[in-house]
């Protein structure tokens, strides 16, 4: 019995996190995150719109490659705050770092992955919808709020994709991440052929 109530307790957490998550994401063809309307300017004229410069498509780290493509499928390789093969911020959130600065970690993140994209594809306009993604979060004990976190990186897709940035999502905490970054983020894009 006492099992029981517990996975009943575990799952009303759950729901009460989805439920959170969508009421912040607010209805469909709502206003971007900033609050401002969705632009309908094409992905690469939002990114100059917004004052981004995407850093260099990062190489990987190990034994992998960035990017697998399968049809128009695009599913590319986790991908954390660094530059030039070197980590910009390390840590746990929670402990080490705030949550704002786990936002911001994933924003850095989801612009690598960005990089990689726009290499493969020559072009982001060429990028039909961002379909899923997952984002780890390294958290320190007691710390729940990762959805939190990996907005920083789903907000900005949606600034810059508009209604093909929105996405399906999974935002995981997890006590370790490589090199101790505090956030990794991998992506499944849909692009033109």
């Amino acid at each position: 019995m006492k099992v029981i109530m517990r996975w009943k307790r575990r799952m009303l957490g759950f729901a009460m996190v989805a439920m959170a998550t969508a009421m912040a994401a607010g209805p469909a063809g709502a206003a971007a995150p900033d609050g401002k309307a969705p632009s309908k300017a094409s992905p690469e004229a939002r990114i100059k719109e917004l004052g981004i410069t995407l850093p260099p498509a990062p190489k990987p780290m190990a034994s992998y490659v960035p990017v697998v493509r399968t049809g128009n499928l695009l599913f590319l390789a986790g991908q954390g705050p660094t530059a030039e093969g070197k980590v910009l911020v390390a840590g746990k959130v929670g402990s080490d770092l705030t949550e704002e600065e786990g936002n911001k970690a994933a924003r850095a993140s989801i612009l690598n992955s960005l990089a990689i994209l726009k290499s493969e594809l020559g072009s982001l306009d060429r990028v039909r919808r961002i379909v899923k993604m997952t984002g780890w979060v390294n958290s320190a004990p007691g710390f729940n709020r990762q959805p939190w976190v990996i907005n920083g990186a789903s907000d900005l897709l949606i600034e810059i994709f508009g209604e093909a940035g929105k996405h399906a999502r999974s935002a995981v905490g997890t006590n370790e991440l490589p090199l101790n970054i505090p956030v990794e983020i991998e992506i499944v894009v849909e692009a033109a052929p």
